[in-house]
């Protein structure tokens, strides 16, 4: 292969060398180049591969593409770019052969909702026969393959190469979290999806290394609906103008409102024998009856961005209907049937914002107690433990404050901030450190009708302590309790 093979798409200035050259491996991390590498430099936060240069040419790189001035190498073919994490995502495509183009793409962005909504459309997809890959903040998942996931949404190369893994085993199509950090960074540029999707937004992911202000946020968002074919929106989102702003897809909605082309009418909480979930009527541009066994509002609209999706693929309302009823998604909402007198469930909600939207849920189904069991992450923002033990204890009939991963910090140190916010309420609680422990307190003491969740963890099967991941998986600590109190 040669280099100008890779720069076929995308615009570029040969400074010196031949774009004829001869190149073997494409890369971007120094510590795998080889003889006859291309060696993408980017400018990162913490360090800038540009400084790198020497020492990629001594391990016998070919070509290096900078977005710098740089002194040149002899023997080195340099590719100056304006963007090099744009040129990289460019160079990616074009070395796993355009992967995009021989699989149906959709997209899905926005502060919540990603990772359930795409644990929807590919169980409906898979269901109809048509082969889903996925790609999020879990995993990615290629035929029997799981990956587990460090981003939410992978740099550029392990998209595309992910894309051609996925052709390659004759999937049909792939779902994938799209994040504004990865939109930001052109993680996905370098081909256009077929189906984009935005499920909502909410002030998140602002700060230092992240946005600058909400209204970059947005923007970044709205970056998706540039290069998609399909737009598939929530319709009733405040913020639908600004997601729309400059946007070149087909556009169709969903929501409550009468306006949108899908609509969710009649919806009714279910609640029976420690299960909960939720089911309305869907109108539109669709007419049939759907039951979905996640519970809150929030899941008739992952769920109804879900049907709209399949809509595209002409899925029949049989197999929507069939997939909904037994949806699945690890780690959130996650219902742990254990009783038919209360409920347990497991849940993602780290932060105060996602915490505050799951228990007012929650509470709309009128349990007996609401329980909430949670810790907060060593090494983070204090904020975050005053704003979730405030949260909590205003919501809750009970907060139960322990540990979940505390990092180098000691976890009573933890406990003691969090409890800083828990008191500025009036909700009771108590302090029980050891995760397990808290949660066999709580089952232990379950009362008819209660709600119990365990906030935090998700999907997440380990705990850091110093440094360490321990095996550590809350489906496992709540079978090991039922265990446990029969034999007692």
């Amino acid at each position: 292969m040669q280099i100008k093979q890779l720069l076929e798409r995308m615009e570029y200035t040969l400074l010196c060398g031949n774009v004829e050259t001869e190149i073997t491996t494409l890369v971007y991390d120094s510590r795998k180049v080889e003889k006859g590498s291309v060696f993408v430099c980017i400018s990162g936060t913490v360090r800038d591969a540009h400084d790198f240069i020497p020492d990629v040419v001594q391990k016998g790189a070919a070509v290096v593409v900078v977005e710098k001035n740089v002194e040149y190498l002899p023997g080195v073919t340099y590719i100056k770019v304006d963007n090099s994490r744009k040129a990289l995502a460019y160079m990616s495509a074009a070395y796993f052969g355009y992967p995009a183009e021989h699989i149906k793409t959709i997209g899905i962005t926005g502060t919540k909702g990603k990772t359930t909504t795409t644990y929807m459309v590919k169980s409906i997809l898979d269901g109809a026969g048509i082969k889903t890959g996925l790609i999020g903040t879990i995993e990615t998942i290629i035929g029997e393959r799981h990956t587990p996931s460090a981003n939410t949404t992978p740099e550029s190369f392990l998209v595309q190469k992910y894309f051609r893994e996925m052709v390659d085993a004759g999937l049909d199509a792939v779902v994938m979290e799209v994040s504004s950090q990865a939109l930001m960074l052109d993680r996905v540029a370098g081909f256009v999806f077929d189906i984009g999707v935005f499920t909502n937004l909410e002030p998140d992911h602002i700060g230092e290394n992240e946005h600058k202000d909400f209204e970059d946020y947005m923007h970044c968002k709205s970056l998706l609906f540039q290069q998609c074919r399909v737009g598939i929106f929530n319709g009733d989102s405040e913020h639908l103008e600004g997601i729309l702003k400059g946007h070149t897809c087909k556009v169709l909605t969903f929501g409550y409102g009468s306006g949108n082309d899908l609509r969710a009418e009649n919806v009714e909480l279910l609640k029976d024998n420690g299960a909960l979930g939720v089911k309305y009527h869907v109108a539109g541009m669709a007419d049939f009856d759907v039951e979905v066994n996640v519970p809150g509002t929030f899941s008739v609209y992952n769920s109804l961005t879900a049907i709209a999706i399949c809509e595209q693929f002409s899925v029949s309302e049989e197999k929507i209907k069939n997939t909904l009823k037994n949806v699945h998604v690890k780690g959130r909402i996650e219902l742990v049937p254990v009783s038919p007198h209360y409920t347990i469930m497991i849940d993602y909600a780290h932060n105060a914002m996602a915490l505050e939207s799951l228990l007012t849920t929650l509470r709309e189904y009128e349990p007996g107690r609401l329980v909430c069991v949670f810790g907060c992450g060593g090494n983070r923002a204090k904020s975050r433990r005053y704003e979730m033990g405030e949260v909590s204890s205003r919501l809750a009939d009970l907060t139960v404050v322990t540990s979940d991963n505390p990092r180098n910090e000691e976890p009573m140190d933890i406990i003691s901030d969090i409890l800083v916010g828990v008191k500025k309420e009036n909700g009771a609680y108590v302090t029980i450190p050891d995760r397990k422990e808290a949660i066999a307190y709580c089952m232990k003491n379950a009362q008819e009708g209660d709600i119990i969740v365990l906030a935090g963890k998700g999907h997440e099967d380990y705990q850091e302590i110093k440094g360490v991941k321990h095996h550590m998986d809350e489906r496992e600590l709540i079978t090991d309790i039922l265990r446990e109190m029969k034999q007692k």
